[in-house]
């Protein structure tokens, strides 16, 4: 395996909240290349979702958001296994952008398997109505090369726990 420097492994820590000791696994792997790291990094969160999938979330936060001029409001719950990762940082800052995305795009279900067999069947292209209509499938607003899915499987490597989006509520003056 190839040596990899510091500042690489450095960067690739800044942009993905990762380990060190992952970076620089991913990294060598790679061959430093940080693009194709993330993408390790992001495949390798997803794996680590769906082993931890029959876990316990008993723990979690509440999100509000209102936008601005209080016309759009969302009350979000998402829910871990520790009260340690619910007051962190990154977990509350990963709410604050779901309940912003919910507040801009409107999802109505939280996932493609949320979405009821004869509202699918109506759907022309049913792809696109799952990226559409599903929180998990939507490109992250403030990202847009991420699904809000990839940004929680980034949260679940991160934590090593399960992390679910359980339930929202979007407001709207006037619905």
């Amino acid at each position: 395996m190839k040596t990899v420097s510091l500042e690489l492994i450095k960067e690739l820590r800044n942009l993905s909240s990762a380990s060190v000791a992952d970076c620089r696994q991913v990294l060598q792997e790679t061959a430093g290349d940080i693009n194709k790291s993330m993408d390790l990094l992001r495949k390798r969160g997803l794996e680590a979702v769906s082993k931890k999938q029959g876990r316990v979330t008993k723990e979690g936060r509440i999100e509000a958001y209102l936008h601005n001029g209080n016309k759009i409001g969302v009350l979000l719950e998402v829910k871990c296994e520790t009260d340690f990762v619910a007051r962190n940082n990154d977990f509350c800052q990963f709410t604050k952008d779901c309940a912003m995305q919910i507040a801009a795009l409107n999802p109505k279900y939280i996932s493609k398997v949320d979405v009821p067999a004869e509202v699918l069947e109506k759907e022309k292209n049913k792809e696109l109505f799952i990226k559409e209509h599903c929180l998990m499938e939507q490109a992250f607003i403030k990202d847009a090369s991420l699904t809000i899915n990839d940004y929680l499987g980034s949260l679940v490597a991160k934590f090593n726990e399960k992390i679910v989006i359980n339930r929202f509520v979007r407001y709207k003056i006037g619905e």
